[in-house]
């Protein structure tokens, strides 16, 4: 057995993974409704934003403390906005899917159609 199995991992978090999460949620909420907000484009936004900026693991109340100030820094938030609107931008230009006119059984698709461009 490793030694690394015998501890509990539980309390390592990633809190930029919180942050992008709402900052996808923030900015999908004022995006067209022609956005495919399904789980694979979501997920390869989150993957795409967290690969783009700095993680901010904590384990202790004084690492979150730490990646609280961190996380505050207008640099920070900035550029977690700016890596979210990319991989959205990404995503939608080239999913892994279809589109789909229609919001179908996996609700590919906010209600409303798509506009031609």
């Amino acid at each position: 057995m490793a030694r690394i199995d015998v501890h509990d991992l539980e309390f390592l978090e990633n809190e930029s993974e919180k942050i992008v999460l709402a900052e996808i949620e923030r900015q999908l909420d004022t995006l067209p409704d022609y956005i495919c907000t399904c789980r694979e484009c979501i997920l390869d936004v989150l993957a795409l934003a967290l690969n783009s900026i700095k993680p901010l693991y904590r384990v202790t109340l004084m690492g979150k403390i730490y990646t609280g100030i961190a996380m505050d820094e207008q640099n920070y938030a900035h550029s977690v906005h700016n890596v979210v609107f990319k991989a959205i931008e990404k995503v939608h230009k080239t999913p892994y899917h279809l589109p789909q006119k229609e919001k179908g059984p996996v609700g590919h698709f906010k209600q409303k159609k798509m506009t031609k461009g």
